[in-house]
C-alpha cells in the first residue's frame, strides 16, 4: 500500500514536470529558440507556447528590443602618427533570433571587434584635425560597415556614437595655446575695429559740424551783406530824396575822416584827392556866410529848388 502511495506520488511529480516542459510563455519583445534532440526546430514568439517534453529544448531566450553597448576607449592612429582614443556606443538590435544564435558565436564580441577594426581604417586615412570635426562622416561610414557585416548574423545596427575623442595631453596643451592665440588676436581684431569705426565716426561727425558751420557762416554773411546792401539802398533814397547841394556832402565828407583813421593799426593815413575840392567847397561856404553876417540885413536867400525826383536806383 505504502508502495502504490509512493509510485502515485512520483507519477504526479513527472507529471507536473512534464506539463511546466510542456508550457513555454514567452514575454513579449522576446523569442525563443527550440532544439529537438539538438537540432534547430522552431523559434518561439511571444505568449504561450506548447513544446514536447524531454524531446524538445529551449535552448536561450533572445531579446528583440533595441540594445545599447558602450564600448572602452580604443587606442587610434591618425594619419599623421597620433595616437587618440576614441569611445564608441553602439545601438543595435536582434532582428532574427536563429541567425543571432547559430551564425555566431556571440555578436556582441563581434560587433566590439568590428568596430574597432573598422575605426582604424577609418581614422587611419584621417589627419587629428579632421577626426576631431568630422564625427558625422565617421559615424555615417561606421555604420554603414557595421551594418553591411551584421546582416547576415540577423542584427540590424541602428545608430553608432563617438563618445569622446581624446588625444595625447601634448596635443591638447598645444590645441589649447592655438585656441588661445587665435581668441586673442580675434580680441584684438575687433579691439581695432572698434577703434576704427570710432575714428571715422568721429570724422564724420566734425566734417558735419563743419559743414553746418560754413552754412551758418555762409547764410550769415549773406544775410549780413543783404542788410547792409538794404541800409545803403535806403540811404542812398534818402539822400536823393533830400538834394543835398554840394556844400553839405562837403561837410558830411569831412566829419567821415576821423572815423575812417580810426583804430591802433592805421599808422598811415592816405589822403584823397578829392578832399581838396572838399574843403574849396566848405571854404567858399564859410565866405559866402561871412560876407552876409557883415551887411545889416541879410538879402534873403531862395529856398532851393528841389530837383524832380529821382527814381530810385537799385
Amino acid at each position: 500500500m505504502d508502495a502504490v502511495i509512493i509510485v502515485l506520488i512520483i507519477l504526479v511529480v513527472l507529471v507536473f514536470i512534464a506539463l511546466i516542459k510542456t508550457i513555454q510563455v514567452i514575454p513579449q519583445a522576446s523569442a525563443a529558440i527550440v532544439e529537438r534532440f539538438g537540432r534547430y526546430t522552431r523559434t518561439l514568439n511571444a505568449g504561450l507556447n506548447i513544446v514536447v517534453p524531454f524531446i524538445d529544448t529551449v535552448r536561450n531566450r533572445i531579446d528583440l528590443r533595441e540594445q545599447v553597448v558602450p564600448f572602452p576607449p580604443q587606442p587610434v592612429i591618425t594619419q599623421d602618427n597620433l595616437v587618440v582614443n576614441i569611445d564608441t556606443v553602439i545601438y543595435y538590435q536582434v532582428t532574427d533570433a536563429r541567425a543571432a544564435t547559430y551564425e555566431v558565436s556571440s555578436y556582441i564580441q563581434a560587433i566590439e571587434q568590428l568596430t574597432v577594426t573598422t575605426l582604424r581604417n577609418i581614422i587611419g586615412g584621417m589627419d587629428l584635425e579632421r577626426t576631431l570635426t568630422s564625427r558625422e562622416e565617421i559615424n555615417a561610414a561606421l555604420r554603414g560597415v557595421l551594418d553591411e557585416a551584421t546582416g547576415k548574423w540577423g542584427i540590424r545596427v541602428n545608430r553608432v556614437e563617438l563618445k569622446a575623442i581624446e588625444p595625447p595631453t601634448s596635443i591638447q596643451d598645444s590645441m589649447e595655446k592655438q585656441m588661445r592665440a587665435d581668441r586673442d588676436k580675434r580680441a584684438a581684431i575687433l579691439q581695432a575695429e572698434g577703434v576704427r569705426q570710432s575714428e571715422i565716426l568721429q570724422a564724420e561727425g566734425h566734417k558735419q559740424s563743419e559743414i553746418l558751420r560754413a552754412e551758418g557762416d555762409a547764410k550769415a554773411a549773406a544775410l549780413r551783406a543783404e542788410g547792409e546792401a538794404q541800409a545803403i539802398r535806403t540811404v542812398f533814397e534818402s539822400i536823393h530824396a533830400g538834394d543835398p547841394d554840394q556844400k553839405l556832402l562837403s561837410y558830411q565828407y569831412l566829419q567821415m575822416l576821423p572815423k575812417i583813421a580810426e583804430g591802433d593799426a592805421n599808422k598811415l593815413w592816405i589822403v584823397p584827392s578829392e578832399i581838396g575840392d572838399a574843403l574849396k567847397g566848405l571854404g567858399g561856404a564859410l565866405d559866402s556866410f561871412k560876407g552876409h553876417g557883415n551887411s545889416a540885413t541879410a538879402p534873403s536867400v531862395p529856398a532851393p529848388q528841389r530837383s524832380p525826383e529821382r527814381p530810385p536806383i537799385d
